[in-house]
């Protein structure tokens, strides 16, 4: 609870509470997030970790690293994690000393408090062309293996490697799906063999949004189309998902490997493109990825893989501004940096959703008391952009204790308050820092908290969380 620190903060038992919530409310509805981190502007892993535990219905995510800051932010949540593995340290994992000095610095410091499941030996490795890298590839997937059975975790964390569809030949039709030539027996092959063997599955990262054209739009989003027929099954297919993941199974099928689990490792759709590119956009990401939540846990499954649910992973958590390349690849997050919805797509728990929504649709600017000429009336006191979370909860810490006694104090910003969420620091701290400015007389520097605050004309109240003033 970031409210106060003379009140309990996340003790062990709230969190076994709400890792069983979330374990029973979410076995139908679950959903994963990539968190990348290439931009300069995200809030703290620890913060992360405690907003999705308790704000959304993200119980699984990926990092592309593995990052001790981030392992060790998941601690005592649940949340599953899954950990991939640079595609620079692929060569050096094929040696048995370096896979066992890996697992003991970035695994077994941090298990079972983490809950580690999986780890990704490199991504899109096939894609890079890079000999080396492809030729190590499955060599360091079954010694990590190895590394990981000497220490008696095989069975707890699995190996696996996402692959791009650049692997594949042919996708269309589905049912013609095809590795291509020279990587198919040399390398998936065995590849494939290891997952079996390991009880792993098999991780593609499908992207309708780059494969669309201005006429296969409604396709790719899920939206009512006429969609494409396969004249080989006579199946038609209504959006390229399914189509792209049924591709994979009949390459997969054709190889003898039709049994195994086909994981979703990346797929998104951004907020924001080039002028060229076709689709990319507010709208059609939160449409996206709203339609596919609902489609990959529905139990619909595909027309060759029917009846079943595909653990999945949206790509991605937060825009990441210092990404190379078009535009797009910086924007496909679905949180800004603090911590508000880009767009709703369900993902929140519906005291939050209702709290963010209020949040957007009353603020507005204040307006002056009608009578009197109260100092500072019509003026808020916040938290600045970019202070550090340290500074802010250390001023959360400092105004609840100075306020005892003072009117709600900050009751409203602890569990069951009106302003208890979004249960971040940021946003409790704006909360708390309101408090003491109106409270000590609305003088500007009362809202300084060491140039961490920041006075504001538009009321930040929202729903039935209000704002002194």
């Amino acid at each position: 609870m970031a409210a106060s620190s003379s009140l309990p903060h996340h003790v062990p038992t709230a969190l076994t509470l709400l890792f069983i919530l979330v374990s029973a409310t979410t076995t139908n509805g679950s959903i994963g997030v990539n968190y990348g981190t290439v931009a300069d502007d995200l809030p703290p892993p620890g913060e992360v970790a405690r907003f999705l535990l308790q704000s959304t219905v993200i119980n699984r995510v990926r990092i592309f690293d593995p990052n001790p800051e981030l392992i060790q932010a998941f601690a005592h949540t649940g949340i599953q994690l899954t950990v991939t593995v640079p595609n620079d340290q692929i060569p050096r994992l094929a040696n048995l000393s370096f896979a066992q000095q890996w697992i003991k610095s970035y695994i077994q410091p941090y298990f079972p408090a983490t809950n580690l499941v999986r780890i990704l030996v490199g991504n899109e490795v096939l894609s890079t062309g890079n000999r080396l890298l492809i030729g190590t590839l499955v060599p360091a997937m079954q010694t990590l293996h190895a590394a990981l059975a000497g220490a008696s975790l095989d069975r707890r964390i699995q190996i696996s490697t996402p692959h791009s569809l650049g692997i594949l030949s042919a996708s269309t039709p589905p049912s013609a799906g095809k590795f291509h030539g020279g990587y198919d027996v040399h390398i998936l092959k065995p590849l494939l063999g290891f997952l079996r063997s390991t009880n792993s599955p098999f991780m593609i990262n499908p992207y309708p949004f780059f494969g669309c054209s201005e006429e296969t739009l409604d396709y790719a989003l899920f939206r009512p189309n006429l969609g494409f027929l396969d004249p080989n099954t006579r199946i038609r297919y209504t959006n390229m998902l399914d189509a792209q993941l049924d591709a994979v199974f009949s390459a997969m099928k054709s190889l003898g490997f039709g049994d195994l689990e086909i994981v979703i490792a990346e797929t998104g759709w951004p907020s924001k493109g080039e002028p060229s590119q076709i689709g990319a956009g507010q709208e059609n990401a939160a449409q996206y990825n709203r339609n596919l939540m609902r489609h990959v846990n529905s139990g619909d499954g595909t027309p060759l893989m029917p009846n079943r649910t595909f653990e999945t992973y949206i790509f991605s958590l937060f825009n990441e501004d210092l990404k190379p390349g078009p535009t797009c690849e910086r924007n496909f997050g679905l949180f800004g940096p603090d911590l508000t919805p880009a767009y709703d797509v369900g993902i929140l728990r519906p005291t939050v959703s209702t709290a963010v929504a209020a949040r957007q649709a009353t603020p507005s600017p204040a307006e002056p008391d009608g009578g009197g000429e109260r100092k500072g009336a019509g003026k808020w006191c916040v938290a600045k952009e970019g202070a550090d979370v340290d500074s802010l909860q250390r001023n959360i810490d400092y105004v609840c204790g100075a306020l005892v006694g003072l009117g709600p104090g900050c009751g409203p910003i602890q569990e069951g308050g009106e302003c208890f969420f979004p249960d971040t620091v940021r946003a409790h701290a704006a909360y708390a820092m309101n408090a003491f400015y109106q409270a000590m007389g609305r003088n500007d520097y009362d809202c300084d908290f060491r140039r961490t605050g920041a006075i504001t004309a538009v009321d930040p109240s929202y729903g039935n969380c209000k704002y002194g003033h």
